[in-house]
C-alpha cells in the first residue's frame, strides 16, 4: 500500500501527471545461466502483478494523447518492448494478457522472418562454443569455459563492436561465430505471422528501424531509409497506420541526434521514445519521451526504482 500511495503523490494525474514508460527486450521461458539478470517468465509474471496493482497501465498511443492534453490519470504507466524477439509473442504476451495489461512492441523489421541481430550472433556463438577459450585473432583469445566467463566475453565483444558501421558489425559477429565453430539459431526473432497475432490480440506495434543501426553514425538519407523503411514495412504488413517509433539503443547524442528526431516528425509519427531515464510530463518533447526500467529483483526495490525515476533520481 505504501508504494502505491507514494506513486500517487509522485504522479498525481491531470496537469501534474507524469508518465512512467518501462522498457523490456526479451522474456525467456527459463532463467539463463549466462545472463542471470535477464527477464524470464516467472519474474515477468511477478513484475506484471506489481505493475497492475501500482499503476494505471495505458496503451502507449492513448498515454501520449493524454500526456499532450494534460489528461493523464494518476500513476500512469506504459509497457514497451524493443527489437522484436519471438519470446515476446510466445512468453511475454500470454503473461500480459493474463494480467490484462497492454504493451507496445517496437520492431526492427529487417530481422523478422528468420533474421538475427548481430549481438545475438555473438551471444549464441559464445554460448555454443565447445572450447574453453575462443581464439579471435586480432581481437585476442577469450576464456569461455564457464557461464561467468561467457558473460564477460560477450560483454567485452559487444562493447567493442557496437559502434562500428552496420555491415562491419555483422561481418565481425559472423567471424566470431566461425571462430567458435557455431551455427547460431535463426528463430530468435518474430515471424510476420507472430506480429499479426500480437496485433490481433490487442497489442500495439511500433517501428524501430530496419537494421537497428546507430542513427547518429549514418548520413541523413540513410537515417530516412531506416526509419521510413520500418514504418512502411509494418504499415503494409498490418494494413494500418503506424504512429509510434523507438530510437535504436536510444541514448540522445550517443545513438541519435536532432536529424533523426526531425525525420521522425517529417514521416508523420505521433511520438517517439528514447532510453533516457526519467518520466514524461506536460511539456515533454513527444518525439523524445524518456523510458526506464528498474532491474531490482524484489518488489520493494523495484517499486523504489520507479519512485526514484518519477522524482528524477536515477536508481
Amino acid at each position: 500500500m505504501l508504494t502505491k500511495a507514494l506513486l500517487g503523490v509522485a504522479s498525481r494525474g491531470g496537469a501534474q501527471g507524469r508518465l512512467s514508460i518501462l522498457i523490456f527486450h526479451r522474456v525467456l521461458p527459463e532463467p539463463d545461466s549466462i545472463f542471470p539478470h535477464e527477464m524470464h517468465a516467472r519474474r515477468f509474471d511477478a513484475v506484471c502483478g506489481w505493475l497492475k496493482y501500482w499503476f494505471n497501465v495505458l496503451p502507449l498511443d492513448q498515454a501520449v494523447a493524454r500526456l499532450k492534453d494534460g489528461g493523464l490519470p494518476a500513476r500512469a504507466a506504459c509497457i514497451t518492448f524493443d527489437d522484436g524477439y519471438a519470446d515476446n509473442h510466445d512468453v511475454a504476451m500470454p503473461i500480459l494478457r493474463r494480467h490484462g495489461l497492454p504493451a507496445t512492441f517496437f520492431l526492427a523489421t529487417g530481422f523478422l522472418d528468420g533474421g538475427r541481430m548481430w549481438n545475438d550472433t555473438i551471444i549464441e556463438a559464445v554460448r555454443l562454443c565447445k572450447s574453453a577459450s575462443l581464439d579471435l585473432g586480432d581481437m585476442g583469445r577469450l576464456p569461455v569455459g564457464t557461464a561467468v566467463e561467457q558473460s564477460a566475453a560477450i560483454k567485452d565483444l559487444i562493447g567493442r563492436i557496437k559502434y562500428l558501421p552496420v555491415a562491419e558489425r555483422v561481418a565481425r559477429a559472423e567471424s566470431i561465430a566461425r571462430a567458435a565453430h557455431a551455427e547460431p539459431p535463426d528463430n530468435l526473432m518474430m515471424t510476420s505471422a507472430q506480429v499479426l497475432s500480437m496485433r490481433h490480440a490487442g497489442m500495439q506495434i511500433g517501428a524501430h528501424t530496419v537494421s537497428h543501426p546507430i542513427l547518429v553514425r549514418l548520413g541523413e538519407a540513410q537515417v530516412r531509409e531506416e526509419i521510413g523503411g520500418s514504418k512502411d514495412y509494418l504499415e503494409q504488413l498490418l494494413g494500418e497506420r503506424v504512429g509510434l517509433f523507438a530510437y535504436p539503443n536510444g541514448k540522445p547524442g550517443d545513438d541519435y541526434d536532432a536529424r533523426a528526431v526531425a525525420v521522425v516528425r517529417e514521416l508523420g509519427f505521433d511520438a517517439a521514445v528514447s532510453t533516457q531515464w526519467g518520466a514524461a510530463r506536460t511539456g515533454t518533447d513527444l518525439f523524445q519521451i524518456p523510458r526506464y526500467t528498474p532491474w531490482n529483483r524484489t518488489r520493494s526495490r523495484f517499486g523504489l526504482g520507479l519512485l526514484g525515476n518519477l522524482w528524477g533520481l536515477q536508481a
